[in-house]
This record gives structure tokens, sequence and C-alpha cells, in this order.
């Protein structure tokens, strides 16, 4: 693989003292092997050298929660309740994906996140085999589940499960590594408890992780203590979901005590503020988590419900809310919302190799077009990512190594035929 240099940049570093130097970073076989202030080696000791004059570069975000076929319902439902909005708009409209609508919808996703800036995304849906060959061929990363809803009769449970698990067997580590899988119950609300202790049992099976959607809306923390006489996080905790990694998405509703067992079982969470605040869910205790030391990332939720899939604005949303939740502008200052969007993101899908720009990293990063007026003057870089950026700022993207954006296009994807096949599924669905 090629040994590339990339010269006179701004580079986003790991040190907390440095935040940002300029310099220069080497890639060679898909990972990063110097970033500092100098050129280690003669030029002409590179195969490729790239002049990063005017551009800003950073870890690629990391989106850790979403559901990438969605895409197909953006603008379908909107300014509603949740369970409204899923009853009346959502699930009737989903009942009728094939699996090709699925392929067309997840590649515009990928397409949307790759040139905006996401190196890596959770997706927990249906039809899966074809979200994991759009993640193949894009180049991206992708951590997948194949979502089970369990609000229906045994034998479809079984066969749920029965797919799920040999999803997870087939494409976990496939794609090079850029592919892992995990377990998925949809909601306690969507899976009787018998039936998430199995996927827990299948999980342990597989020695893979868990992610489910908990604690969302005040409605479904209620209807969980009117069914099982318990709060979500005791329900799962008394299930054995927290015996397996966990990640959770939303995390809106939650007691102090709930925080406490979450931290205990280092279960961590994906806070989407954008789809909660346009649900009116509500908004997440963040501050409070992240002192309890609860690993906290940022996801779009689906294009559904957001309606982009831009992290930037998740990354700036996440900063400003709980400023103007709790009244203390220090709440989530913007190095913590860039962390968020990055490092702790690629924790929380146990990837300890992405989301930072340091020797021995994967090289996963992106390359902003600083050379704008929404960027001057050259204070602090940390703070124009957060509250000045946007996705369309980003020019450049390598993901292992690999070049999957340049100058703003996507190397791996047709554009304009997925754009043209993703219209023909909607005309489809809609009639």
């Amino acid at each position: 693989m090629a040994k590339t240099l990339i010269a006179g940049g701004l580079f986003i570093t790991a040190d907390e003292t440095a935040p940002w130097i300029k310099g220069s970073m080497v890639m060679e076989n898909g990972s990063i092997t110097y970033i500092g202030e100098s050129e280690p080696e003669p030029r002409n000791s590179y195969d490729e050298v790239i002049d990063g004059t005017n551009k800003l570069y950073m870890p690629g975000l990391v989106n850790t929660h979403g559901h990438a076929a969605m895409s197909l319902l953006r603008g379908w439902g909107d300014d509603m309740a949740l369970q409204v909005w899923l009853e009346t708009k959502m699930w009737p409209m989903e009942a009728k994906f094939t699996a090709n609508d699925v392929k067309w919808g997840t590649l515009l996703a990928i397409l949307e996140m790759v040139k905006g800036g996401t190196t890596t995304f959770v997706d927990m849906y249906d039809h899966m085999h074809e979200v994991a060959q759009a993640v193949e061929l894009s180049g991206m990363r992708g951590c997948l589940a194949r979502g089970v809803i369990g609000l229906c009769p045994p034998e479809v449970q079984d066969a749920k499960l029965k797919e799920a698990t040999e999803f997870a067997r087939t494409w976990h580590g496939r794609a090079g590594g850029r592919i892992t899988t995990m377990m998925s119950p949809h909601a306690p609300y969507t899976c009787p408890p018998d039936y998430i202790e199995r996927i827990v049992q299948a999980a342990h099976d597989l020695n893979l992780p868990l992610h489910t959607h908990m604690s969302e809306t005040s409605r479904e923390v209620q209807a969980n203590v009117d069914q099982y006489g318990l709060r979500p996080v005791a329900h799962l905790e008394k299930l054995g979901v927290f015996t397996r990694p966990t990640l959770v998405a939303h995390g809106v509703h939650l007691t102090d005590e709930e925080i406490a067992t979450l931290s205990k079982y280092d279960v961590r969470i994906s806070h989407n503020p954008g789809s909660n605040l346009k649900l009116a869910s509500g908004v997440a205790r963040v501050p409070e988590l992240l002192k309890a030391g609860v690993k906290v990332s940022l996801g779009t939720d689906s294009a559904a419900s957001n309606n982009n899939l831009d992290m930037f604005e998740e990354m700036r949303l996440a900063a400003l809310i709980h400023k103007g939740v709790s009244g203390d502008p220090v709440a989530v200052p913007a190095t913590e919302a860039l962390r968020m969007g990055t490092r702790l993101g690629a924790e929380s899908i146990w990837l300890n190799d992405v989301g930072q720009l340091k020797a021995g990293m994967k090289a996963d990063f992106i390359a902003l077009d600083i050379d704008q007026p929404h960027f001057l003057p050259k204070t602090d870089f940390i703070s124009h990512i957060v509250y000045s950026a946007s996705a369309k700022d980003v020019v450049d993207v390598c993901i292992d190594g690999q070049w999957i954006v340049r100058k703003g296009e996507c190397l791996t994807l047709d554009e304009e035929k997925i754009k043209r096949e993703f219209q023909s599924c909607f005309q489809s669905l809609v009639g």
C-alpha cells in the first residue's frame, strides 16, 4: 500500500495540551505512522505527497445509532409524537420495504454520511445483508445488527432470531475488518422478556455486544413500569442484557440510580440530540452521565426523524442544548462534543484503533476546507469544528488508508445512479 505524506495542513491531535498542530502526517498500510510539526523523511521517499494547505484534518466522525434505509422516509412524517409517528407513518411504510428498497436507501444514506465526514456508522435494521454489502462496496466502516422486533408469533420470533444470528456470524470481521456486528433486540417495549433473554444468550454464544433502544420517551418508561413493574434499566438488568457489552440508543429519561447502574456495567449511550428534539422525546442527562463515567457518543438516528445525517450538527446540538437546559455554559464544552463525535464514538462500539489522529491508529480521517469565511479568524479550531462547521465543509475522506472522497466526490459509489434508483424505490413505495 502506498506511503503517503500530507504536508502543511492543520491536524487535530490526540494531545490535550496541544489539540491542533500545523505540520504533517504520514500513513502507510492503512495506518497513521507519524504526525508532527516536521516532515520525518525526504519527500522522495513517499509514493504520494499531498499539499494540506488550507485544510483541517481531523478524525472521521462516528455515528453510533441509525437506520440507514429509513432515508426513504425522510419528510414522510414530521412534527409528530414518537408512538404516533411510528404507528401511523413509519411502520406501515416500512412493512412494504423490500431488500431492494433497503439496498438503495442504505446506499443513499452512506453517500450522505461519507461525503459529510462520517467514516463509521452503526445500523440496526432489516435485510441487513444488503446493508453489509453496501458498506463493503462503499469502503465505510460499519457496526451492524439485524434489529429484531418480537411482537409476533413464536415461529416468526424463531425465524428472526435465526436470521439475526446468521447475519452476525457471517459478516463479523468481513470487508478487511471494516464490518463488525452486534445482536439487537429492538427495544424493551417491542420484545417480550423471554425473547430478550434468548437474544442475550445468542450474544453470549457469539461473543458479541448488544444494541437496543431504551428510555427514549417518558411514555415508554411508564409503559414498562405498568407492564413489568420496573423501569427499563432495571428491566434490562434483570433480563441479563448488561452481562454483555451493551450500547443503548437515547437513554433520555434516566434517574440518578439508573445512571449509576449504567456506569456499573459500563453500558454505553448513543445520544441522539437532533432526533430527540424533533420527536419531543426530551433532553438526555448527558452532563450527569459523563460525570458518572458513562461513555456517551453521538448518533443521528434515521433521516426520517432527524432529517439529515450531519454529525457536525449533532456535535453542535450536544454542545448547545445542555448549556441551555442546565444554565451551565461549560456543561458540554466543544472539546467534549468533538470527543463524543469521534473517539468516544469509536470506543462505544469497541473500536480502539480509530477515532484519533496519532501514530498507530487506523487512517480514518477527514479534511475540511478552512479557506472560508466561517473558519476565520484562525483562533480556536476545536471551537470552529463544533460551532461553525458543517458536513458541506468536508472535501476529503480516508478510511482504512483508502481515499473514499476526494475534492467532494465519492470515488467508490456512483452517486447519480444511487439517486436515480433511490427515487424510483420511493415512487414505487408510495404508488
